[in-house]
């Protein structure tokens, strides 16, 4: 099992920034791939961002591409995300997800473990 607990999340203005952290307890961390993904309000959840296991590779949505920086500490099993230049349509709960497979994923049903999420309100 891990355990993923996130925060950082708040109301902040568009053109503002936020950071989000991912905290891991359990199983070794750097043995899972983690991707943060994001749902707003009666939409699907979907992937903003995955990093691999030693944190040398990194996949954005296109979305967030060039706004949205993800990061980790293998020494402190932690996953951040530095979200600048906020827009209105980034307003969502955002969770942060392990995954133990082999390659960087971006379909939800992939990861094995999920924190319960932090909600991020961007206002305009």
């Amino acid at each position: 099992q891990v355990q993923l607990v996130e925060s950082g999340g708040g109301l902040v203005q568009a053109g503002g920034s936020l950071r989000l952290s991912c905290a891991a307890s359990g199983r070794t961390f750097s043995n899972y791939h983690m991707g943060w993904f994001r749902q707003a309000s009666g939409k699907e959840r979907e992937f903003v961002t995955a990093i691999s296991r030693s944190g040398g590779r990194s996949y954005y949505a296109d979305s967030v591409k060039g706004r949205f920086t993800v990061s980790r500490d293998n020494a402190k099993n932690t996953v951040s995300l530095q979200m600048n230049s906020l827009k209105p349509e980034d307003t969502a709960v955002y969770y942060c997800a392990a995954d133990a497979g082999v390659s960087l994923r971006t379909t939800p049903d992939r990861y094995d473990y999920w924190g319960q999420g932090t909600q991020v309100t961007v206002s305009s």
